[in-house]
């Protein structure tokens, strides 16, 4: 970590044009992957990312300069570029820094840096063996794993001094099946804010039966009928709240009111079954931390309760434009990004339907299982998602597999058309979401649901 007689003088540099407030961000981060494909190493990689980023804030202005030169004349001279951004009367600020404690609550059993490359290589080998034995139909495996060690020290003009240290590991899986006429894909990973011990516990035979199967599921599947129907989507999709209304929460669009949701607290945006909430405690959840990028500590933040929109996520700087406080959700990839406000772990809460009952009540719709790609506008909640794992429902029973659904929609209008909600609420998603501030680790879930109307886009 740097000191603290320099940090000082950085932020001091940094302040000397008239700015209001400083920000130093230091990351010293080592990730290592490694890729099995055919049954042989493909990829191997060992990155080491180690750098500052300089922030000077004025009103509704930032700069932000990042460098990866950490000498002192390096560091200084970084500052004295963000500070050259603002065009003010210096003020004379006295910094004293009050170190903040906290406990963990995402251990780390087992260290990736301690484990071997060749022990990793064996447990892609057997991965990869279990999945290509599931069906003759396979064309290729494909099995990764992935550890990241950040560490990280947040200070700031205020005399904010935090530091932390953060640890993923992931196993992935996909694979590709061919008939000889068409080709599926499949592919799921298993992420944690954890060790080597999550790659351990992972139940190999299971993994390779639930990417395989439904890669050659696809094969019987029909085309997806298209029109406005009924939806049943399981407790697997919760990733369609993530994009079409977790976005538009993010104070990144809504202090400048690019967000359908913008000054919309405290009127009705959801059917009354519906409450969410983005929480960044959860214990080793892919999407946690103990502080946010900004240092403030992460909380459970209730964003819909009971239908009635009742927060946003919050960062430090666009809070200052929306006059809230900072809610712990200021995220960024990496030092050469300035933060701002993004999901951590985003999920519905369960309420008090059985999800057998949900499937029962239609008596004609779709019933799906997993998402694919998808895409949304902030400003106006329009969205478009893939359909990756699909089924039609006949008389209340689920039936075939089908292919090519599209699900589109407008965010506002489908919160208003959930009218039964589960009582299986999951948060399961590993994903990496990104936004202006880079690429982040998120958790994504939500019980079985189910959508009166929806656009289903389909396949002829």
């Amino acid at each position: 970590m740097l000191d603290k007689i320099l940090v000082l003088d950085v932020l001091d540099e940094a302040l000397k044009t008239g700015g209001e407030f400083a920000e130093v961000f230091f990351e010293d981060k080592i990730t290592n992957s490694l890729l099995m494909g055919n049954h042989k190493i493909e990829s191997s990689a060992f990155d080491i990312t180690c750098g500052v980023g300089i922030r000077v804030t004025k009103g509704f202005f930032y700069a932000y300069v990042s460098t990866n030169d950490l000498t002192r004349d390096g560091l200084l001279k970084a500052a004295h570029k963000a500070a050259q951004a603002i065009k003010s009367e210096k003020r004379n600020v006295q910094i004293n820094f009050v170190e903040e404690k906290f406990k963990t609550v995402h251990p780390v059993l087992l260290n990736p840096l301690d484990v071997s490359k060749q022990e990793k290589k064996e447990y892609l080998s057997v991965l990869s063996q279990k999945a290509y034995a599931k069906s003759d139909k396979i064309k290729r495996i494909e099995a990764s794993v992935l550890d990241k060690t950040q560490k990280v020290l947040i200070a700031n003009s205020e005399g904010l001094w935090v530091e932390d240290k953060r640890t993923y590991t992931a196993l992935s899986l996909s694979a590709t099946v061919d008939n000889g006429q068409e080709v599926y894909e499949d592919f799921s990973r298993k992420g944690a804010m954890k060790g080597f011990e999550q790659v351990k516990n992972i139940d190999l035979e299971a993994f390779a039966e639930e990417v395989v199967s439904g890669a050659v599921e696809q094969f019987s599947a029909v085309n997806c009928p298209a029109g406005k129907m009924p939806v049943v989507i399981s407790n697997n999709g919760g990733v369609l709240f993530h994009e079409a209304c977790g976005h538009s929460l993010e104070a990144t669009s809504v202090a400048i009111g690019a967000s359908v949701f913008a000054g919309k607290k405290g009127q009705k945006i959801a059917s009354d079954k519906v409450t969410l909430v983005d929480d960044g405690t959860i214990p080793s959840a892919w999407g946690s931390l103990n502080v946010d990028d900004e240092g403030v500590k992460t909380r459970r933040n209730t964003l819909i309760k009971d239908g009635e929109l009742v927060g946003y996520l919050v960062d430090r700087f666009n809070g200052q434009r929306m006059n809230e406080q900072p809610t712990g959700s200021s995220r960024r990839q990496d030092y050469t990004f300035a933060p701002t406000s993004r999901m951590n772990n985003t999920y519905v809460l369960s309420g008090t339907s059985d999800p057998q009952e949900i499937v029962a009540s239609v008596k004609k719709g779709l019933y799906i299982t997993k998402f694919g790609g998808g895409s949304v506008q902030p400003a106006t909640g329009d969205f478009n998602f893939t359909v990756y794992k699909a089924y039609v429902i006949e008389n209340g029973k689920v039936g075939k597999p089908v292919k090519g659904a599209k699900l589109i929609g407008n965010s506002a209008d489908v919160l208003m058309n959930i009218d039964m909600v589960g009582n299986d609420e999951k948060v399961s998603g590993t994903g990496m979401c990104g936004s202006a501030s880079g690429s982040v680790p998120v958790c994504h879930g939500m019980p079985t649901l189910h959508i009166s109307s929806i656009t289903v886009g389909g396949q002829k």
